[in-house]
């Protein structure tokens, strides 16, 4: 706790699990909505825009959250090894 409230550890990389939680969520559901609507209009280009968003969306979310999460364990290494 002394940690965390002296800023010792960070509070960020455990919100980077959760946003990257969400961020899946969001794609699923984002390309379901997509492929659904698309085939009630008959709209053959929106299934295949649903399966990218369905499919490489998750894989952006994750690199995203990896170079995000990178950066904080640059930042831990360079001040433990300035301590």
């Amino acid at each position: 706790m002394h940690g965390f409230l002296s800023f010792r550890k960070f509070f960020t990389p455990e919100l980077i699990h959760v946003v990257f939680w969400i961020g899946i969520g969001v794609c699923v559901l984002r390309g379901i909505t997509m492929m659904a609507t698309a085939s009630v209009y008959h709209q053959a280009m929106g299934i295949v825009d649903g399966l990218i968003v369905l499919f490489v969306g998750p894989v952006i979310v994750r690199v995203v959250c990896e170079i995000l999460m990178a950066v904080f364990q640059m930042h831990e290494s360079i001040t433990r090894d300035r301590v």
